[in-house]
């Protein structure tokens, strides 16, 4: 097991990479993995980008400035004794794929609404709160205006809604969180900033925004309540994060401080979604990076994945066989192996979980629909029927039933027997 490849791929994120990163994004990722800030508790990284699928503390209130600090409201609190009901326990078994706003809005959608008609397939995943932090439909919200780029991607919201409801479909509204360059760019007090004045950038050209503020908490589960009223039935964050190698950083930059340790204020925000989201009788998941199973935790980026998934309905580990390096499991090219890939991943995914009794969550993993040609010949393999059916039949010889597919495009394997 490559201890130092799980925490380099940790600290990237992503609810997947479906090419190489930037060059630049790797070796900084790479530098902070092989130095990071680990503790004995379990953490994760619930991540998604563009390219793949797809993360309380003393904070500032609402509307606070950079330099204060608050409690947490007594909806944080509260979550702990509010999380043991299932919000929604008539929903299905969720089978489901991703969708892109452009998509959701465009004529592909017909192509996959016939996808679920005629498989066993029942859900989407939409973009809500896209990678770049647009909101990706017009809202008459002043509050969601003001901080956010509402973009036209999705035409007619509405219409959207009404088809997925006439075709039965379950619907989840992603929202990524903490990465969001449009918030960053319009409210700087809200980001990180350099010594200069400017928003810090990643490598490749992406800002966060600051976790410890409460108003970008506020505003991101503002974005769900509203999902919520259009008819959404789940809300999937994610993002839920500090920055890559943010340790490396966190003295250098300005931003709103505390002194609670970052894996706190992430799960506190967790908390502070699902108190403020579950009276509204909508599921909260969070996206998971899938190592976070198997190694120990990083600190530096704020993840914790048994203190969030004890705070969420549905933890979505990120499970791609192309994303776990040679020797994992014991299987030498595990892009070429998806079924002792998976196989291992959900063993490792129970035994961090189990302890958590009753507050164990509902355990959705996406899975890989698509080819992971950048591992190099000879290290990955054409992914088709027969390796999208090994990873469901791996998931249920472990008594996980439900899924979601993830394809950038949103190209779907044809043919796919997902009941195997």
């Amino acid at each position: 097991m490559n201890i130092t490849w799980a925490l380099l791929m940790m600290a990237l994120g992503g609810v997947g990479v479906q090419h190489p990163a930037h060059e630049a994004d790797v070796a900084a990722a790479l530098q902070s993995a092989m130095n990071p800030t680990i503790t004995a508790q379990h953490t994760a990284n619930p991540d998604a980008s563009q390219n793949t699928a797809g993360g309380n503390a003393a904070t500032p209130s609402p509307g606070a400035s950079p330099g204060t600090e608050a409690t947490p409201g007594t909806t944080a609190e509260a979550a702990d004794s509010a999380i043991h009901a299932d919000p929604q326990p008539d929903a299905p078994k969720v089978k489901g794929i991703y969708v892109t706003a452009y998509s959701a809005g465009g004529s592909r959608m017909t192509t996959l609404l016939d996808l679920l008609d005629k498989t066993e397939l029942n859900s989407m995943v939409i973009d809500i709160k896209d990678d770049a932090g647009y909101i990706t439909y017009k809202t008459d919200n002043p509050e969601l205006q003001k901080l956010g780029h509402p973009q036209p991607f999705i035409g007619d919201i509405s219409q959207l809604m009404a088809r997925l409801k006439k075709h039965e479909v379950y619907p989840i509204a992603r929202i990524v969180v903490f990465k969001d360059s449009v918030l960053a760019k319009k409210k700087p007090e809200l980001s990180f900033v350099n010594a200069n004045g400017s928003v810090w950038t990643n490598k490749g050209g992406d800002s966060f925004v600051n976790p410890y503020n409460q108003e970008v908490w506020k505003y991101n589960v503002d974005i769900a309540k509203e999902a919520v009223k259009l008819g959404f039935k789940e809300i999937q964050f994610d993002y839920v994060r500090f920055p890559e190698g943010f340790e490396k950083r966190a003295e250098s930059l300005k931003y709103t401080k505390s002194d609670r340790p970052r894996v706190e204020i992430i799960s506190d925000f967790v908390k502070y979604a699902k108190a403020e989201l579950g009276p509204l009788g909508v599921r909260v998941s969070v996206d998971i990076f899938g190592y976070a199973a198997s190694v120990p935790a990083a600190e530096g980026i704020g993840q914790d994945f048994v203190k969030i998934s004890k705070n969420v309905d549905v933890i979505s580990p990120m499970v791609y066989p192309s994303h776990y390096s040679t020797g994992w499991f014991d299987v030498k090219d595990p892009d070429k192996n998806p079924y002792a890939t998976i196989k291992g991943s959900m063993v490792d995914t129970h035994k961090k979980l189990n302890p958590l009794g009753s507050y164990k969550p509902i355990i959705r993993p996406w899975i890989q629909d698509f080819t992971a040609s950048w591992l190099g010949s000879g290290h990955y393999v054409k992914y088709g029927k027969q390796q999208v059916e090994d990873q469901i039949r791996a998931l249920k010889e472990k008594n996980v039933d439900e899924f979601l597919l993830w394809n950038a495009n949103n190209r779907y394997t044809a043919g796919v027997d997902y009941e195997k």
